[in-house]
């Protein structure tokens, strides 16, 4: 796959830090310690969204750490090189909507995934036998790319979704939830020794980060009353022992707690390494997570807004801040698969030959990684779905 085998370069990597701004670079290097200085939880989940500029950050500083790198950590930087290597061919205006695209990923919430998956999604091309052309850099278009290949062309749209919007319980969220209560925990967990489940059941889920603060105080108040049970229409809280054996509540507790309450429950847990007491925290929305259909609607919001029709259309979707358990499980269930087929039936997939999903797995080679480094749906219906040309990048995968 492109970027398997290359050696990264530290003055390309320096050169990447400056389409960015080294002053915007210092900003966000202290804006990230920051966050990291958090509550734990919250500090975890911002050192994982943020990980490619953080790994950038640190190995552009000396040349030493970047011979030291692992394998991970040199793929990001030859994704960050091929940047470099992409502004060289550009005249002022194209190099200058790259570099805002540099930009955007270090500002707020922001990451470097779109940017970084776009130029994935180019090598990738590039490797099957395509030529490449960064229409969107070059011309502004809302497509990214125009890849040809014998006498065949496609439009590609690259386009990222958080999974979070098919979460009714945001990640996030939960982070900082965890890091509100955990004070209160903890001292409860010094005044009652044991082993402790807080099971959560949100019906709707956390629509409004606003809400945090009121569930902190439910729960802080159950806690200091000595209940074991809370409800309202809104959320049921319940206090149980923790039913696992000694030896299960060791190493292998996070493993048992995923097997016991599911892979869509949010998981906490908070110890008194005292008296080696444990309590759990257990949330579950209602409703069960919905990223494959909130896939299927940016696919098709996606078509209908960024391809012409005037080629054939493939939309390449990335999916971030997705586990790689539930990556997996997504794949085996075919659940998401179902999804791109469906929505490759409808009206607003008449522009669209192929779809492709990918996730930090593929992006940066971790295990777990489709076989082919993307998955693929070729669209039956569509007039060039049997086209020589195109068949290396829209031929289904298996």
């Amino acid at each position: 796959m492109p970027f398997a085998d290359a050696a990264p370069d530290h003055q390309a990597l320096r050169a990447f830090l400056a389409l960015g701004g080294v002053g915007r670079w210092q900003l966000r290097a202290r804006e990230l310690s920051d966050r990291l200085r958090a509550g734990a939880h919250s500090a975890r989940a911002a050192q994982q969204r943020h990980a490619l500029e953080l790994v950038l950050a640190r190995l552009a500083g000396k040349a030493e750490a970047l011979a030291s790198a692992g394998r991970t950590e040199r793929r990001v930087c030859l994704l960050a090189q091929e940047a470099v290597r992409l502004s060289a061919t550009l005249d002022d205006g194209p190099a200058r909507r790259l570099r805002a695209l540099v930009e955007r990923g270090l500002e707020g919430e922001g990451n470097l995934v779109p940017l970084f998956h776009l130029l994935r999604t180019a090598a990738l091309f590039r490797a099957r036998g395509f030529e490449v052309r960064h229409d969107g850099l070059l011309h502004g278009t809302a497509h990214d790319l125009m890849v040809r290949r014998e006498h065949a062309l496609a439009e590609v749209a690259c386009e990222t979704l958080s999974a979070e919007e098919g979460r009714p319980l945001h990640k996030g969220d939960w982070a900082a939830l965890v890091d509100m209560v955990n004070p209160e925990l903890q001292t409860w967990l010094a005044a009652h020794p044991g082993r402790y489940v807080l099971k959560m059941t949100l019906p709707d889920g956390i629509a409004d980060p606003a809400r945090l603060p009121e569930l902190h105080r439910r729960i802080a108040g159950m806690l200091a009353a000595q209940k074991r049970q809370d409800s309202a229409a809104d959320c049921i809280l319940k206090l149980d022992p923790l039913a696992l054996a000694g030896a299960q509540a060791g190493a292998a507790l996070p493993a048992r707690l995923r097997a016991q309450f599911g892979q869509e429950a949010h998981l906490a847990v908070t110890g008194d390494a005292a008296s080696g007491s444990v309590m759990v925290m257990a949330a579950r929305a209602g409703r069960e997570n919905e990223v494959s259909a909130a896939a299927a609607r940016r696919l098709s919001d996606t078509a209908q807004a960024r391809l012409s029709g005037r080629q054939p259309g493939i939309l390449a979707l990335f999916l971030e801040d997705l586990e790689p358990a539930e990556w997996h499980g997504l794949r085996a269930s075919l659940e998401l698969e179902g999804a791109c087929r469906r929505f490759l039936t409808t009206p607003e997939a008449r522009r669209v030959v192929a779809v492709t999903c990918a996730t930090r797995q593929e992006l940066l080679g971790l295990p777990g990684a489709a076989p082919e480094g993307e998955l693929r749906f070729r669209n039956p219906a569509h007039p060039a779905a049997r086209s020589p040309g195109l068949e290396p990048a829209i031929a289904s995968s298996l």
